[in-house]
């Protein structure tokens, strides 16, 4: 019995290559048709873009302030220590070994010893009692260690759960930390984070219904050339095409008018910013919006206001029925 051999004709590869050129060609045309058609009515173009941008900005403002905040709490989170007061016959060499041991510790970010030494010198530094100082016979103060636990502002139930083992230690004679200031702090970050998701939300909605509005009014104003497109055969996906990239073109161009805004802004603050930094001799650094989530942010705008085209140009051709 003999195979029936493949037929192979090599106008197949260039009948799809062609579709696909066509359908490239298309979508291509659709792109630029749409950014020249907004490009037509500058002032309504304008004015839709300007609105957009400032609800995007808003929602980018909060964002990038949070942020800064953050950053704040991670520096301020090298003061948030344990103060481990050792026993008054725990030497340097036991402190140190003890000091060795934590860094070892899971939820131990660093530990260091000062010597009964250092914290004398450091008390008649700061205390202004110096020279009473000189007239004591030994120096009252222990050694202890600082210990820095890991993300201390992120979890409050491990910090008490690391206080309480630190506790236990057989040489240390009691612990010092303020978890009431460790809680506001965390409270506060709390607040602000969910603050920035409902903000988020809240303006994303404002994108979606304002570049929808624009859409819907773009729609009825060609709404005989659709209705004739329909006439001829022409399906919802070829008609709404136009109208979902000048959806695009609106969410990515507020969004780069609204990152303008924002950097604006943050250049507006900086140098009071770090002036107020260095009167607490700190060395904090206003962040920007950077690069990936510049980006971030162009794709959430333009996917947001290609949404609001489709569901308002999907319900409307719905209800365009020629006869």
């Amino acid at each position: 019995m003999k195979t029936m051999k493949p037929i192979h004709d090599p106008h197949i590869g260039h009948r799809l290559a062609e579709r696909f050129q066509a359908y490239l060609l298309n979508h291509v045309h659709g792109l630029l048709s749409s950014l020249g058609r907004l490009s037509r009515t500058p002032f309504t173009s304008a004015m839709t873009l300007l609105v957009l941008a400032i609800a995007i900005s808003l929602a980018a403002a909060f964002y990038i302030v949070v942020a800064n905040l953050q950053q704040m709490t991670g520096n301020l989170q090298a003061s948030n220590q344990m103060s481990l007061f050792l026993k008054d016959n725990v030497s340097e060499a036991a402190a140190g070994k003890l000091a060795e041991q934590f860094r070892q510790h899971g939820g131990i970010e660093s530990a260091n010893v000062i010597t009964r030494q250092q914290a004398m010198a450091e008390f008649k530094a700061h205390s202004g009692f110096g020279d009473a100082l000189k007239a004591l016979d030994s120096n009252p103060l222990p050694n202890l260690i600082q210990v820095q636990p890991k993300h201390a502002l992120d979890d409050k139930a491990a910090v008490e759960a690391l206080l309480t083992e630190l506790r236990q230690i057989p040489q240390v004679e009691f612990v010092q930390i303020d978890m009431q200031w460790v809680s506001r702090l965390q409270a506060v970050m709390a607040i602000a984070s969910r603050s920035v998701a409902i903000v988020g939300v809240l303006l994303g909605l404002a994108v979606i219904f304002i570049t929808g509005n624009t859409i819907r009014l773009e729609l009825q104003d060609r709404r005989n050339e659709v209705y004739i497109a329909k006439l001829v055969g022409a399906t919802n996906g070829f008609i709404q095409r136009p109208f979902l990239y000048a959806g695009f073109w609106l969410g990515l161009i507020a969004g780069v008018i609204a990152w303008i805004i924002v950097t604006l802004m943050l250049v507006i603050v900086e140098s009071p910013v770090e002036k107020l930094s260095s009167l607490y001799d700190g060395s904090f650094e206003l962040m920007y919006i950077s690069f990936s989530e510049f980006m971030l942010l162009l794709m959430m705008t333009s996917t947001l206001a290609v949404l609001g085209s489709w569901a308002v140009v999907h319900y409307q051709l719905r209800q365009i029925k020629p006869q």
